[in-house]
């Protein structure tokens, strides 16, 4: 489980989240919506310490995250697999070795045999069996996702972060990645968190929705009691992106 606690975040004279509640159940694919520049990005990276809070505080499986030393903050990102939005694949390796890297990196020494057999498999898993020598130059704006989640996955996480995955993509690879992603849910009994300002992708993969606005979760709840509200806020938020 992953608590949120009266987090505030602030960027300058920028007060980009302003009190921030919300709880992740085990197992559950959330998906947080807002507006452009709402904090979403801001509040996910608090959830593995990439930013600190000014004050409240993320609790993750009952560890306050700001508060572990280097050390046990190295071993709840384990946990993790973190799908970035420009999917940050590094142009001078191959796929390859760009999925293999957390486990090159990892404590644990791994055979180069080993390291290939997990690559293989993930790669399978997201749908792109034999593309490991590519360079992701050789990729898609499609494919370079699924070789970021490949990625992600490498480790065998609990829980994977997703921030903006359908972004820059067409409508057709948007459903293919959001299908992935609920896919890759039941399959893998992951919980899954998913940053979006895209709506299909809300009604696609969510079983469970909360909206930032202003700095604070304005709502929670499942696809369709946000898509049936009657609350003048989220009926403009959600005139505001065409569904």
């Amino acid at each position: 489980m992953i608590e949120i606690i009266n987090l505030y975040k602030s960027f300058g004279e920028n007060q980009v989240l302003r009190g921030v509640n919300l709880i992740i159940n085990k197992g559950e694919t959330l998906v947080i919506i807002g507006r452009s520049g709402e904090g979403k990005s801001v509040l996910i990276k608090h959830i593995v310490g990439l930013l600190q809070p000014d004050s409240g505080f993320v609790k993750v499986e009952g560890e306050i995250v700001s508060e572990l030393n280097e050390n046990k903050l190295y071993e709840l990102r384990k946990k993790f697999g973190f799908l970035f939005q420009g999917s940050a694949l590094f142009d001078s390796m191959t796929v390859s070795e760009n999925v293999g890297l957390p486990l090159v990196e990892g404590e644990i020494k791994m055979t180069q045999l080993e390291i290939d057999e997990i690559v293989a498999e993930k790669l399978e898993l997201v749908g792109l069996p034999g593309v490991q020598k590519l360079k992701p130059s050789e990729l898609s704006g499609g494919m370079k996702k699924r070789v970021a989640l490949a990625r992600a996955l490498a480790t065998n996480p609990d829980y994977i972060l997703y921030d903006e995955p359908t972004t820059g993509l067409d409508p057709i690879m948007s459903d293919s990645i959001d299908e992935l992603i609920r896919e890759l849910g039941g399959k893998l009994n992951v919980t899954s968190v998913v940053v979006t300002h895209d709506m299909f992708s809300v009604r696609n993969v969510a079983n469970k929705v909360a909206l930032l606005n202003e700095g604070i979760i304005y709502f929670t709840g499942t696809p369709q009691e946000l898509l049936h509200s009657k609350d003048k806020v989220i009926t403009n938020f959600i005139k505001r992106t065409e569904i």
